[in-house]
């Protein structure tokens, strides 16, 4: 299977902050390539994030700018450094560095349950399930990730919002049993009591069109300057989007999902339903 990785948001963002200083300076990318020593595409792969940028070869940018822009070097120098989740061996398609950068999570994952919110146990419920095997190291190693990626939805440090709409069949599937689900719906109720969390279900009987397209997920971040993201996975890759009308586009649908669910409290109120079923079986 192959797979497609966006670049890390660092040097993305890192790459469009050294076009518009070139735009600036009034120099096309031709012939700013010439004046670095480099080739056109070779420009152009560091604008879009693709390849990293030295510090050498950004002094040199700003000089041939002509602007000295604060703190620049220093976002170059972040922008080389791995990623945090790297020392795991984990490899994802471009969404947990993206998430990491993010203050603000919505999320349709359409027939799933949100990741963010799943238990131990689902997940390894999850990895027994899917058509790529992994390692039992390969399993801690991913459990140990979304662990760390979960503390910020309760940490005070750079916590993380997260608006999350649920399929209610995602609520019946019995990944790992009764047992696994029961405690994965009771874990989802004790999430919802969070601040930075909001739950809200799209109940089987009111099924929006709008809800079978798949699922997506929309990232806001702090900086007043970086686009938001509107990430969608398919079979072999993602897909990161910044384009602004298709990114309003995706938030028109999100909203209008939301607007289909059920409030919190009646949310809350079906996933305790969903659960004392599962009770009254075992």
């Amino acid at each position: 299977m192959t797979t497609h990785t966006k670049p890390p948001l660092r040097r993305r963002r890192l790459g469009r902050r050294l076009r518009a200083l070139r735009e600036e300076a009034g120099l096309t990318l031709e012939a700013a390539a010439a004046r670095l020593d480099l080739s056109r595409s070779s420009l152009f792969r560091v604008e879009s994030g693709e390849t990293r940028a030295s510090v050498h070869l950004v002094r040199s940018m700003m000089d041939l700018y002509d602007r000295f822009e604060d703190g620049l070097l220093d976002a170059v120098r972040a922008a080389l450094k791995p990623s945090w989740f790297t020392s795991y061996g984990v490899q994802d398609m471009g969404y947990t560095d993206a998430e990491t950068e993010a203050n603000r999570v919505w999320d349709y994952p359409g027939m799933h349950l949100p990741g963010l919110l799943h238990t131990e146990a689902y997940i390894r419920a999850l990895f027994g399930h899917a058509h790529r095997r992994r390692s039992a190291e390969q399993v801690n190693n991913q459990i140990a990730v979304r662990r760390i990626r979960q503390q910020r939805l309760t940490g005070a440090d750079n916590p993380l919002e997260l608006v999350a709409l649920i399929d209610e069949a995602a609520l019946t599937r019995e990944f790992g049993g009764p047992a696994v689900l029961r405690a994965q719906l009771d874990h989802l109720v004790m999430m919802a009591e969070l601040p930075t969390v909001s739950l809200h279900v799209l109940p089987q009987r009111r099924c929006s069109p709008n809800a079978l397209d798949g699922g997506f997920t929309l990232l806001g971040f702090p900086q007043p300057d970086e686009p938001e993201l509107l990430y969608h996975e398919y079979v072999t890759g993602a897909l990161h989007i910044e384009d602004e009308e298709e990114v309003q586009e995706a938030k028109l649908v999100f909203d209008s999902l939301r607007g289909e669910a059920l409030s919190t409290a009646d949310s809350m109120a079906l996933i305790k339903r969903h659960a004392d079923e599962l009770s009254a079986r075992s």
